[in-house]
């Protein structure tokens, strides 16, 4: 019943701020499109979806911190909730109301076990509030000189606040599971249980302060994008404390221009900045909107805020990189080969008519100026055609496209004629050639024998179980079920013979795998 009841007070807040409307009623199925109409007779007549959006924002805010993350984790969704409602989402701002200056100095002497007096010399009031956390400005004497840094202090109770949300989001998603085949499809009890992992993680500001450790392990002799340092020895499982960031916030364009910073030059930055990390390193910033990008007076870009990291393995990484190749160069025969190679689309589909497909989105591009075409809408639409040749969702693709939606609009707005084309082309091609071309077939080579050397050091072991088994069964017949003569020799004889052919048959095996690696090279 309490569930019931939490359910409809935000139902009705959904429903006032005209959210419904993003829904298109002619693609849910029946009863839900009948619950759709009724619902929207309650919201406001004549909404923009840009109204919309800002009203739904403000709506969530009111509901609290676990409806916000919500909303945020929704927006990585656009498969669930739709490209307008996603777009709305993302506009999602962390402006949340603090929480007193005296609850986060206790929260710190619990997680440090000193006071804050003791650790810094100055600590100011909340300088930003967070759906799950608060950020102070302080300083500290390092080595008899003060040092600026920021302080990131977790809500009190936030954790039992979410666990208690969370109970709301399961029975509502169990419900929406039982109402039809379509809710059951979008599986929502599995959009909350990936919500609930997210959040867990980002309560846990060790976590993060490991995010910036491998990310700026990662960036080493890059010079234009930089990640602020981590005061590991005062940070602790609800304190983060990391070097303060005296720069300009992207969302300032008024800032940016008056300080001379090229716009143009900073767009490209960023965009390349976010593909150099998902390829490169299949580790990457999945939040990097305008209010977590700094510019500092070298002119870097600064990202701060990595509660929400992406990771991508190799096949991820291989299929960006051939997908936004293959558009470029207008190959869509290879691009739909590669969906079926790596597993994406089922081989029960021929290339040809995947390529197909696949030329009804990259042809209406071309011929357009390269500034008017969205990267990150192409590869919109790329998603929505291959679930039309049964692929499933792919949660790391959609976070991915999801943060390259958020870089390419940050791009644009500070370069309204950016050509997103054109800044991704040298990363990819540079991918391309070093995984592709003979270092990376080399590589692969390399790979290859080292999975044989593996082999082989286990075969001494596997050729040894093999005649164990065989004295055991000796042993076995001798002393326990009693066996005539005949059968022990019979059985002997089969079992020499087993572990003839099996050497032959790993030495062949190893020889072909030799061969293999050996003909990679040549490809």
């Amino acid at each position: 019943m309490l569930n019931l009841i939490r359910l409809t007070k935000a139902g009705f807040h959904i429903v006032r701020a005209g959210a419904l409307g993003f829904v298109d009623v002619d693609e849910v199925p029946p009863v839900a499109a009948r619950f759709v109409r009724f619902a929207r007779l309650f919201e406001p007549r004549g909404l923009s979806d840009t109204e919309r959006g800002r009203r739904l924002s403000a709506r969530l805010h009111r509901l609290g911190p676990s409806y916000v993350k919500l909303g945020q984790f929704l927006a990585t969704r656009a498969d669930i909730v739709g490209n307008d409602a996603a777009e709305a989402l993302s506009g999602l701002k962390d402006e949340m109301p603090p929480f007193p200056t005296e609850e986060a100095k206790a929260i710190i002497e619990i997680n440090l076990g000193r006071k804050v007096e003791e650790i810094f010399t100055s600590f100011s009031e909340p300088v930003a509030a967070a759906s799950i956390a608060q950020v102070h400005h302080a300083t500290r004497l390092v080595d008899g000189e003060e040092r600026e840094v920021a302080v990131k202090v977790l809500r009190p109770h936030v954790r039992g606040g979410f666990q208690r949300d969370l109970e709301t989001f399961y029975a509502g998603a169990r419900f929406l599971e039982r109402l039809s085949a379509e809710g059951k499809r979008l599986k929502p009890v599995a959009v909350v249980q990936s919500l609930e992992r997210t959040v867990l993680l980002e309560m846990d500001l060790r976590l993060e302060a490991a995010a910036y450790s491998e990310l700026s392990e990662n960036i080493i002799g890059e010079t234009e994008f930089r990640v602020p340092a981590v005061d590991w020895a005062h940070t602790g499982r609800d304190v983060l404390t990391m070097e303060w960031i005296n720069g300009i916030k992207l969302r300032n364009t008024a800032g940016i221009i008056e300080a001379g910073i090229d716009r143009q030059n900073l767009a490209r930055i960023v965009v390349q900045s976010f593909l150099r990390h998902a390829l490169r390193d299949g580790f990457f910033h999945a939040d990097m909107h305008e209010g977590n990008l700094f510019v500092d007076r070298e002119g870097r870009l600064v990202a701060v805020d990595l509660g929400i990291m992406g990771r991508i393995g190799p096949k991820e990484r291989r299929f960006l990189a051939e997908v936004l190749y293959g558009f470029i160069k207008r190959d869509y025969l290879k691009i739909a080969k590669l969906h079926i190679e790596i597993g994406y689309v089922p081989p029960i589909h021929s290339a040809e008519d995947f390529a197909q497909a696949l030329r009804a989105i990259g042809e209406p591009i071309h011929g357009q100026r390269a500034s008017e075409i969205s990267m990150a809408r192409l590869l919109g639409l790329l998603f929505e055609v291959t679930a039309l040749f049964n692929m499933q969702t792919r949660p790391e693709l959609i976070l991915l496209q999801k943060t390259m939606v958020v870089v390419e609009g940050v791009a644009r707005r500070l370069d309204p004629d950016f050509d997103m084309w054109a800044a991704a082309d040298p990363v990819v091609t540079e991918w391309i050639s070093r995984h592709l071309g003979p270092v990376g077939r080399l590589e692969e080579a390399a790979d290859s024998l080292r999975e044989i050397g593996k082999f082989v050091e286990h075969l001494p072991d596997t050729l040894t179980r093999v005649e164990s088994a065989v004295d055991r069964l000796a042993a076995f017949s001798a002393g326990g079920i009693k066996l005539d003569d005949q059968t022990v020799d019979r059985l002997a004889d089969a079992g020499t013979h087993e572990l003839f052919w099996t050497r032959w048959a790993v030495r062949l095996g190893g020889l072909a795998l030799v061969v293999m690696a050996v003909a990679s090279l040549w490809r």
